[in-house]
């Protein structure tokens, strides 16, 4: 008797998307719905899921990216010219729908930036029918999926900036009923909150920049905190992230194995230049 081998499907893969629908959500976030026939095999694990989306350059007519299997396009997407190839943007998805006719609906929600970068200015202008390249997830258990509380957690702890909210939002949605959660988000407007749907015992503070809200640091520790042991989820602003990061770790006592924080973007750098600083930081690591 032989056994059929089981296919290999790649942790992650290009899809062709296909703006469906646009929609404001506040002055600084603004939701498009993708999909199409090339949302097929699209598959995210929730949470805190991320992508990377490919914006063309103005005057191109679709970004310039050159695919290939198990990484093999970043080297050759380094290697175009900074104006020519694609700009790469990471994003958190909001949330997956599968359809009664089968097909797949994926939203991204984008936190607009009063600098106008490319992100930005693609969203503010898509309309229904542009096309989007994205790199994303096939399989649902991948490693763009940070947000893993071990099994003996008693509780949850979230920060998150507007950057991050998306990510928050699933996140709460995706916890178990009844878990005990203490979540703190940061928007720059009393107009960018959202309602959230969540079936977690969370108590949802939200700090609002142009009401004068407490830094994120001062806000935690004001707090007081449940019993029990933790697991702590934290996003944003790279500077923000680490020193709540250090907060909890060296004030708070916390595990930092029980801690997950990323830096979604840094004050006063673009992305591109954050992940070579990344790189080159790793590669004096190594």
């Amino acid at each position: 008797m032989t056994t059929a081998a089981v296919p290999h499907v790649a942790p992650f893969r290009f899809f062709d998307l296909t703006v469906l629908r646009v929609r404001r959500l506040g002055p600084s976030m603004l939701r498009i719905t993708l999909g199409g026939p090339g949302a097929e095999g699209f598959g995210a694990g929730g949470r805190d899921q991320s992508l990377s989306i490919f914006l063309p350059h103005p005057g191109q007519r679709e970004a310039v990216v050159p695919e290939g299997e198990d990484g093999a396009w970043y080297p050759k997407w380094q290697a175009l010219p900074e104006d020519v190839r694609a700009v790469m943007r990471s994003y958190a998805m909001r949330a997956q729908r599968v359809k009664a006719d089968g097909s797949t609906e994926v939203d991204i929600d984008f936190a607009l930036h009063g600098d106008g970068g490319p992100a930005s200015r693609w969203a503010l202008m898509a309309a229904a029918g542009d096309p989007l390249k994205v790199l994303g997830p096939a399989v649902q258990d991948n490693t763009s999926v940070r947000f893993r509380p071990p099994e003996d957690t008693d509780w949850v702890l979230i920060w998150a900036d507007e950057t991050a909210l998306p990510a928050a939002s699933a996140t709460l949605e995706w916890l178990p009923a009844g878990m005990p959660a203490r979540v703190w988000l940061e928007v720059p407007r009393t107009e960018d909150r959202q309602a959230l749907n969540t079936a977690a015992k969370a108590r949802i503070s939200w700090l609002v920049r142009s009401e004068g809200a407490l830094p994120a640091v001062e806000a935690v520790r004001a707090a007081e905190l449940p019993e029990g042991i933790p697991y702590v989820w934290i996003a944003g602003e790279s500077s923000e992230v680490r020193a709540l990061r250090r907060h909890l770790v060296q004030e708070r006592g916390f595990d930092r194995e029980r801690v997950t924080s990323a830096g979604y973007w840094r004050r006063g750098l673009s992305e591109e230049q954050l992940r070579a600083e990344t790189l080159a930081r790793a590669g004096a690591v190594d």
